[in-house]
C-alpha cells in the first residue's frame, strides 16, 4: 500500500504539490492522471524519497522508502526509462542491478523474456529503439518481483502490441495482489486498464475514484434514440431530471438507409434505454435506435481539469485570415 499523508513540494516561491493526501491500495490498478505541470513526477519522486517534502510524509508499506533494507524487492519503479549506462547490454545493465540485492541470474533471464527483450539481451543500451528502452526499464523495476510498482508513463514510446502487453502485465500483477500506481497522458488506456484514479492539477488533489464513478460523475451519460415520431415521446419523456434536446417539430432526419425510413434523433439524459423503450412500447411509438452512449473519460478527465491546465494550445488562424 502507497500512502500520501498531505505531501507538498515547494522550490522558493513555487509550489508544485500542494497537500495531496491518497492511498493506493493492493489488488488494483490506480491511474495518476493530471495535465503537464500538475505534479506527479514530482509527487512519484517523493514517494521513492529522490525528492524531499517540504512538509507532509508518505509512506510504501508502512514504510518511507528508504526504509526498506532491500528495496528492489519491496518496490518497483520506472521514472526514466534512459537512466542506463548506453555502453552496457540489457543483460549486464539487470544485473549489476541484480547483484545489489542478490537476485540470481535466473530472476534476471525471468524479466528479460517476460519484457521480450531476450533477443536482444547482449545488445547495447545504446542502439535501443524508445520502446526497447521502455521495455527495459520495466523489466528493471520487475528484478525483485517487487509487491508495489510506481510507473511513470510506461506505455511511452510502444507500439500497439507492447500498449497490449503492458496492459495485460498491469492488469495481471494487480489480480496478485500487488499496489500498482501507474501515470500516464493515454485517457483511452488509462480506461482499460486502470481501476482506480487519482487526479491532481496543479499539486492539488482534484479527484480520488474509482473510473466507473468519475465518468458517472462526469455527467455524460445519455441515450441516443431515431423515431419518426419525436415530438410526442419527448413529451412522454419530460420529467424531473430528464434532458432532452433533438428536434421538435416534424421529422427532418433522413436515415442513410435502404428503406429512405426519416425519423429525428433525441438525445436523452436522466433517463436509461429500458425506460425510454418502455415508454415507447406502451404508447406504440416505433424506435429505429435506441443507444447508450456513455461518457469517455478522456472527456471527463477534460472538464475536470480544464481550469487546471498551465500550458494551452493556441488554435491556428484559418489559411487566409490574416489581411
Amino acid at each position: 500500500m502507497i500512502r500520501a499523508y498531505e505531501l507538498t513540494k515547494r522550490y522558493g516561491d513555487t509550489t508544485v504539490v500542494q497537500d495531496l493526501d491518497f492511498t493506493v491500495r493492493p489488488g488494483t490498478v490506480t491511474g495518476f492522471l493530471g495535465p503537464n505541470g500538475a505534479g506527479k513526477s514530482t509527487t512519484m519522486r517523493m514517494l521513492l524519497g529522490l525528492d524531499a517534502p517540504t512538509r507532509g510524509r508518505s509512506t510504501i508499506g508502512g514504510r518511507t522508502y528508504a526504509a526498506h533494507s532491500a528495496p528492489l524487492t519491496e518496490v518497483g519503479a520506472l521514472l526514466e526509462a534512459r537512466s542506463v549506462h548506453p555502453g552496457r547490454t540489457a543483460f549486464h545493465h539487470l544485473m549489476s542491478l541484480a547483484h545489489t540485492h542478490g537476485i540470481p541470474r535466473s530472476r534476471v533471464e525471468h524479466v528479460l523474456d517476460l519484457a521480450g527483450l531476450t533477443p536482444v539481451a547482449g545488445k547495447r543500451v545504446k542502439g535501443f529503439s524508445l520502446g526497447m528502452g521502455q521495455r527495459l526499464g520495466i523489466a528493471a523495476a520487475l528484478l525483485g518481483d517487487p509487491a508495489v510498482l510506481i510507473l511513470d508513463e510506461p506505455v511511452n514510446g510502444l507500439d500497439p502490441e507492447g500498449v497490449l502487453w503492458i496492459r495485460n502485465l498491469l492488469r495481471s500483477l494487480a489480480a496478485e495482489g500487488r499496489t500498482v500506481l501507474v501515470s500516464s497522458h493515454l485517457m483511452s488506456e488509462m480506461a482499460l486498464t486502470a481501476d482506480h484514479l487519482v487526479i491532481i492539477g496543479r499539486g492539488r488533489l482534484l479527484a480520488d475514484t474509482t473510473v466507473g464513478d468519475f465518468v458517472a460523475m462526469a455527467g455524460g451519460a445519455s441515450v441516443r434514440v431515431l423515431t419518426p415520431q419525436a415530438p410526442a415521446l419527448r413529451d412522454l419523456l419530460q420529467g424531473p431530471g430528464i434532458d432532452i434536446t433533438g428536434p421538435t417539430g416534424p421529422a427532418a432526419l433522413e436515415l442513410a438507409r435502404p428503406t429512405g425510413i426519416e425519423a429525428d434523433e433525441l438525445e436523452i439524459r436522466g433517463a436509461d434505454a429500458a425506460h425510454i423503450g418502455r415508454v415507447a412500447a406502451a404508447h406504440a411509438i416505433p424506435l429505429y435506435e435506441l443507444t447508450p452512449r456513455t461518457a469517455s473519460l478522456e472527456q471527463a478527465f477534460m472538464d475536470l481539469t480544464q481550469e487546471s491546465v498551465e500550458y494551452r494550445i493556441t488554435a491556428p488562424e484559418p489559411t487566409g485570415a490574416r489581411a
